[in-house]
C-alpha cells in the first residue's frame, strides 16, 4: 500500500514529530510505503500532490485542525488524536490499509465523494477540544516571543522600564509615555524597544486565540469575527475568558451563516461581503452589549483571587496546577494549567507561571534520573530516551516523558503527577516568580528567587524518580522483567 499521513499538535514541538516517527516506523514494519507531513512549529513541508494522488489511504494524527485537508479528497481516512499516533501507530496503519482495501479502486468513484475527507464523527466534547487546541496552537508563538522579550527587557532595563515606555510613577519618579514609537530606541534604549515589541506581541494573545478558535470551527471565514471579538474582549477587560467566548461565538455565527443557501450568482458575495460583515457585527454587538461586562467582572474576580492567594492556599494551587502539568504530559489538561499560568502572567501574577514551569520540567527530569539510578527497571529504548529527556526537561518540554508513559502508563503517569504536584507546591511555598512563559533553565536569570525555583525542580525530580522506582519495583512489568533477564 501507498499511504500518506499528517501529524500536528498544539505546540508543534514534540508530539507532532514523535507521532510522525512512530507512524513511519509502523508502516515500514508492515511493508507499506508512507510519506508524512508534519504541521509543526517549524512549518509544514507540504506533501507532493503526485504522492497524494497515488496514495491508497490517509492517516491524520492531529490534536488541531489539519490545514488544507481538502487535498486528500476522495481518499479513505483514519483520523485520531496525536497521542494515538504515538502509542498505537501500528493500529492506525492497519485501519488505513483495511479501509483502502474496502474502498472503490477507480478514480471515477473517488471523484464522487465529498470535497474533504470526513473521518470519524466527533462528539461535542472532542470537537470543543479540537477547536480550543487549534486556537492555543496559533497563540503559543506569540506567548513565547512576547513573554520572553518582556522578561529580557526587565532583566536589562530594570523594573521601571515599563514606566519609561508607557508612562507612570516608579519609586517617586514620574515618567511620560513615549508618544512616538519610532523614537523608543533613542529614548529608552534596547530594553525599552524589547519591552514595546514584547508587550505588543502579548496584546495579541487573546485576539489570536479567539480568531483561530473560530478558524478551527468555521475555517478562514471565522478569523475576522474571531479576532475582532478577541480585541473587544481585551478592550472591555474580559481577558482570556472573553477570548474563549468570542472565538466560540464567532465560529458558531459563521457556521450558522454558511447554512444559508444562496444561488450561484450570490455565492461569491456571501463569502466575501455578507458573511464577514454580518458575523463581525453580530459578534461585536454581543461582546459589547451582552456578555462582555459579566465576563470582565469574572476575570477581575479571578485576578483578585490570584493576587490574594498566600500561604496554604497558594501552595494548594501550586499542587493542583503541578499535578495537571504532570498528568497528560503536553496534552489538554497540561495545556489548561499552562494557559492558567499565562493568564496569571498577563494579569501581573508571576508566581503561578513559575510553579507551572517548574512542574512541567520535572516529568522528563525525574524519569531520566530514574533510568540512571535503577536502569534495570527500564528497557534499553527507555534508557536511550532518558538521555534525551535531560535536555528536554531542562528546556521545559514536558513531552520528553512521553516515551516512558507510552511504554508503562500505569506506573509512570502517577509518578509524574506526584512529581509535578511537589514541584508546583514547593515553588509556590518559596514564592518564586517568573516573567517569561517558556524557556526552562535557560531563563533562570529572569526568575525571582531562583534558589527556591531550583529547590522546587529538585524536589519534584526526586519525587518522580522515587515514585516510579517504587512502583516498578513493587509492581513489575513484563517488559522490565524481560529486560532484567537480558541484562543478567
Amino acid at each position: 500500500m501507498k499511504l500518506v499521513a499528517v501529524t500536528s499538535c498544539p505546540t508543534g514541538i514534540a508530539h507532532t514529530y514523535m507521532a510522525a516517527e512512530a507512524i513511519e516506523q509502523a508502516a515500514r514494519d508492515a511493508g507499506h510505503e508512507i510519506h508524512v507531513e508534519t504541521q509543526g512549529a517549524a512549518g509544514a513541508e507540504a506533501l507532493d500532490p503526485a504522492v497524494i494522488a497515488e496514495a491508497d489511504a490517509v492517516i491524520f494524527a492531529a490534536d488541531v485542525d489539519v490545514r488544507d485537508k481538502e487535498r486528500f479528497a476522495g481518499k479513505p481516512l483514519v483520523s485520531a488524536g496525536v497521542k494515538r499516533g504515538i502509542n498505537h501507530a501500528a493500529e492506525m496503519v492497519a485501519e488505513a490499509v483495511e479501509k483502502a482495501e474496502a474502498a472503490p479502486a477507480s478514480s471515477a468513484s473517488a471523484a464522487a465523494v465529498p470535497a474533504a475527507p470526513a473521518g470519524p464523527k466527533l462528539g461535542p466534547g472532542a470537537k470543543l477540544r479540537l477547536w480550543l487546541m487549534t486556537g492555543v496552537s496559533y497563540m503559543l508563538p506569540f506567548v513565547a516571543a512576547g513573554g520572553i522579550l518582556i522578561a529580557l527587557a526587565f532583566m536589562i532595563g530594570g523594573a521601571e522600564i515599563a514606566n519609561v515606555v508607557n508612562g507612570g510613577v516608579f519609586e517617586g519618579v514620574t515618567y511620560e509615555a513615549i508618544a512616538d514609537p519610532t523614537q523608543i530606541l533613542n529614548q529608552a534604549g534596547i530594553a525599552g524597544l524589547m519591552f514595546y515589541i514584547g508587550d505588543l506581541a502579548f496584546t495579541m494573545l487573546v485576539p489570536i486565540l479567539a480568531g483561530f478558535i473560530a478558524f478551527g470551527m468555521a475555517d478562514r471565514m471565522g478569523i475576522a469575527p474571531g479576532v475582532v471579538g478577541g480585541i473587544i474582549a481585551v478592550n472591555v477587560g474580559a481577558g482570556f475568558l472573553g477570548g474563549l467566548v468570542a472565538g466560540l461565538l464567532a465560529g458558531a455565527v459563521v457556521m450558522a451563516l454558511k447554512l444559508i443557501k444562496a444561488n450561484q450568482a450570490l455565492q461569491g458575495i456571501m463569502r466575501i461581503v455578507v458573511i464577514p460583515l454580518v458575523s463581525v457585527f453580530v459578534v461585536g454587538f454581543i461582546m459589547l452589549v451582552v456578555v462582555g461586562k459579566p465576563i470582565a467582572e469574572a476575570q477581575t474576580w479571578l485576578t483578585d483571587w490570584l493576587a490574594g492567594l498566600s500561604g496554604a492556599n497558594a501552595i494548594l494551587l501550586g499542587l493542583l496546577l503541578g499535578a495537571m502539568m504532570g498528568f497528560d504530559l503536553g496534552g489538554p489538561v497540561n495545556k489548561v494549567a499552562y494557559l492558567f499560568g499565562v493568564g496569571a502572567l498577563a494579569s501581573g501574577d508571576y508566581t503561578v507561571m513559575a510553579a507551572v514551569m517548574a512542574a512541567g520540567m520535572v516529568p522528563p527530569l525525574g524519569l531520566a534520573l530514574a533510568s540512571v539510578v535503577r536502569g534495570k527497571l527500564f528497557t534499553q529504548a527507555e534508557r536511550q530516551s532518558g538521555k534525551a529527556a535531560w535536555l528536554l526537561g531542562a528546556s521545559f518540554i514536558t513531552e520528553g516523558a512521553i516515551p516512558f508513559a507510552a511504554a508503562d502508563p500505569l506506573r509512570v503517569i502517577p509518578s509524574t503527577v506526584v512529581g509535578g504536584a511537589v514541584a508546583g507546591a514547593v515553588s509556590m511555598a518559596f514564592e518564586a516568580t517568573l516573567r517569561a512563559p517558556h524557556g526552562g533553565i535557560w531563563v533562570l536569570p529572569l526568575i525571582g528567587n531562583p534558589v527556591g525555583f531550583i529547590v522546587a525542580i529538585l524536589a519534584g525530580t526526586a519525587a518522580t524518580c522515587l515514585c516510579v522506582i517504587a512502583l516498578k519495583t513493587v509492581w513489575r512489568s513484563e517488559a522490565a522483567d524481560d529486560q532484567a533477564l537480558v541484562t543478567i
